[in-house]
């Protein structure tokens, strides 16, 4: 409930702290004394947008705190979510800055607004009168069915299973347009890919045949050069290995005269084992080297068909056709696949749909159920406001496409006048008897939905007499499961109230300002008697306002 509400440099507004307590609780003041800014501050801190306009001193920032005691409202999973720190009186502080910016605060954390607005919807309930309309809307006629058929766990079923259906659908239909536009393309990928697969592409490979063609294309040169090489490390007379032969023999008469000579010994003992390697090795290089022309072609073959394909597909190198390949096997098997696909995501769909049907029809059977209920607590307390002729035609029909809310069509129609035609509501029903019909439907689901507070601005409008003390009463039962708030014109409904404030304006040397307070019994007394005859007190007024508050 609603506990304390604070509003500083708001419209008319200069410093304003009011407490409220539980139970029914009326506001009246002359008009534009400033109910409507009190209730404009407390929509603002439930997470309405606002401007600069809202401040009083452009100077200075406008700041707006509510306090609520939610402890009995299992709202704990709410702020675990949003990562907010839980209190069971919990704060929300709205402040508009000189330069036009908005905060938020929950608990003296900073929100977005959605977050505030989000919180604010699960603790006050604010029906002005222009919100009378959304009485003419499908989907709030809906939501009174549902409230009725406790369809909550229903719908959260639905609304799960439909987003899934949605999700997989869109999936579906991406399939089906990759499908038509892959046909276009499937032919020539294929053809790329078996250029890239005839290849044999690997890594390295082009290096490599680069090689082998230098080597093949220079035979001449390198038989030329190995030849002479052999013919220097093993010429009889001035080979080197003939010569490095001598020197080891030379050297090795001096390995026992000292380290230094042995030392010497060893490293002409190896240079001449690796002259000899090579040696060898020359040998038969020149055995293995000859004229391959044939081979030679293959290579340059293969050399040109590299090239061809990196200038084919702008790269210049193996590893970026390697992916190529890749990408364009990619794409040849998903057309390949691309019907197998198709048919298992429409398996896929067609399965989620008969749960998205088996959810609809549970919340449509509820809602049929609970029209003859709903009709009869509708005609029932709408005959106790002076509209007993009033009736209402309301039925389900199934609906052809899915919708957020289940999978029907509402005919919510309405009769004021016995032999009168059905009519939509909007259309039939004058401003005072929508007031007195969204008033029986809010008592209606006051019992049914969990709501800390209710707040009624000017609901009473178009009434007055008996019809007004009768609403007035509505509200005051109301007030025993939640708090209720009204801010009204009428001395009946006023009078219902367990606690009364009123919204009065005064005139300083800086301007006019609002203020709010609570009035004793003596000054409800003499509210009443002004609402009900006027500033000129008479005595009758003054008894007719204490006896409806007795």
């Amino acid at each position: 409930m609603l506990a304390n509400l604070s509003i500083q440099n708001y419209a008319l507004i200069d410093d304003v702290s009011v407490s409220f307590s539980n139970g029914f609780t009326t506001i009246t003041g002359e008009t534009g004394a400033g109910k409507s800014i009190l209730l404009g501050g407390l929509s603002m801190v439930l997470g309405k947008r606002a401007d600069l306009s809202s401040l009083k001193n452009t100077a200075q920032k406008c700041v707006i705190e509510a306090e609520f005691d939610v402890s009995k409202y299992q709202l704990r999973p709410f702020f675990e979510e949003n990562e907010l720190d839980y209190e069971d009186t919990t704060i929300l502080r709205r402040e508009i800055l000189p330069s036009g910016k908005s905060r938020a605060f929950v608990n003296d954390s900073p929100v977005t607004l959605d977050v505030m607005r989000a919180l604010g919807d699960q603790l006050v309930d604010v029906h002005s009168q222009h919100q009378t309309m959304q009485l003419t809307d499908n989907d709030f006629q809906m939501k009174v069915l549902d409230a009725l058929a406790d369809n909550s766990e229903n719908l959260t079923g639905y609304t799960e299973e439909l987003e899934k259906l949605r999700t997989a659908s869109k999936e579906l239909q991406k399939l089906e347009d990759f499908q038509a536009d892959a046909d276009k393309e499937h032919d020539y990928n294929s053809f790329l890919l078996k250029e890239l697969e005839d290849a044999k592409l690997k890594e390295g490979m082009q290096e490599e045949l680069e090689e082998e063609y230098e080597q093949l294309s220079n035979v001449e040169q390198i038989m030329e050069q190995l030849s002479a090489g052999h013919q220097l490390l093993n010429d009889e007379q001035l080979g080197i290995v003939g010569r490095l032969t001598d020197l080891k023999r030379a050297f090795q008469g001096l390995t026992d005269f000292g380290a230094d000579y042995k030392s010497l010994y060893d490293r002409i003992q190896s240079v001449l084992i690796e002259t000899d390697d090579i040696a060898s090795e020359l040998e038969q290089m020149q055995e293995g080297v000859e004229a391959d022309p044939e081979r030679l072609e293959v290579v340059n073959g293969k050399l040109q068909q590299l090239y061809d394909l990196q200038k084919k597909h702008h790269t210049d190198s193996v590893t970026d056709l390697i992916v190529i390949r890749e990408e364009l096997a990619q794409k040849v098997d998903a057309v390949a696949n691309i019907e197998s696909k198709i048919k298992e995501k429409q398996q896929e769909v067609d399965t989620i749909t008969k749960k998205v049907e088996a959810w609809a029809k549970k919340i449509s059977e509820g809602r049929k159920a609970v029209i003859p209920k709903l009709n009869k607590r509708l005609q029932a307390n709408l005959s106790s406001l002076g509209m007993s002729a009033a009736t209402f035609k309301i039925e389900v029909n199934p609906s052809k496409s899915f919708k957020t809310n289940g999978k029907d069509d509402l005919v919510f129609l309405f009769s004021a006048n016995k032999g009168s035609n059905y009519g939509e509501l909007k259309k039939v029903a004058s401003g005072g008897e929508l007031s007195r019909i969204m008033l029986t439907i809010k008592s209606i689901l006051a019992e049914y939905e969990n709501l800390p507070t209710m707040m009624f601005d000017e609901i009473d409008t178009g009434v007055s007499g008996e019809i007004s003390n009768r609403m007035g009463e509505i509200m005051q039962q109301m007030s025993g499961t939640m708090q209720v708030f009204s801010i009204t014109h009428l001395p009946q409904v006023a009078s219902k109230g367990k606690y009364q404030f009123k919204v009065y304006k005064e005139e300083g040397a800086e301007g006019t300002s609002t203020h709010i307070k609570q009035l004793t019994m003596d000054e409800r007394i003499r509210e009443l008697a002004e609402m009900l005859g006027g500033k000129s007190l008479s005595e009758s007024a003054l008894a007719h306002a204490r006896e409806l508050l007795q």
